[in-house]
């Protein structure tokens, strides 16, 4: 990656990306996220992607592993993740595609875990 335009390119995918974390319901905008000056909700981001989102799904499974870990569920998160993105390829999905899946399921699955890890009720039957 050389010359000035990767820099640039390299900027734009992740203003895309980020972008893509955005809830529609929270008003901030991209740059606010990508600087971190704005708290949101992981959970909410997740359970709220709308299906035709291409990061939709990497959302949700990062959401539920860090759920089910949180919550002691008997399963191999790392497995998880591995079957996860190994079915995204089985589907066709491009080496660019598979590592935006990737950091999706990372950013959500590590910023929900966060999120809840002092949350002592979370795991309740409710």
């Amino acid at each position: 990656m050389g010359g000035t335009g990767a820099p640039r390119a390299a900027w734009a995918a992740l203003v895309i990306a980020a972008a893509a974390f955005a809830a529609t319901s929270t008003g901030c905008s991209t740059v606010e996220k990508v600087t971190g000056t704005v708290v949101t909700d992981p959970e909410l981001e997740a359970r709220s992607a709308a299906p035709e989102d291409p990061l939709a799904k990497a959302m949700q499974v990062g959401w539920t592993s860090a759920r089910a870990s949180h919550c002691g569920f008997i399963f191999d998160p790392a497995q998880l993740r591995a079957d996860y993105l190994a079915s995204e390829a089985r589907a066709g999905k491009t080496p660019q595609e598979i590592a935006k899946l990737e950091r999706a399921y990372d950013y959500t699955r590590d910023s929900v875990a966060t999120t809840i890890k002092d949350n002592l009720r979370y795991c309740s039957k409710e």
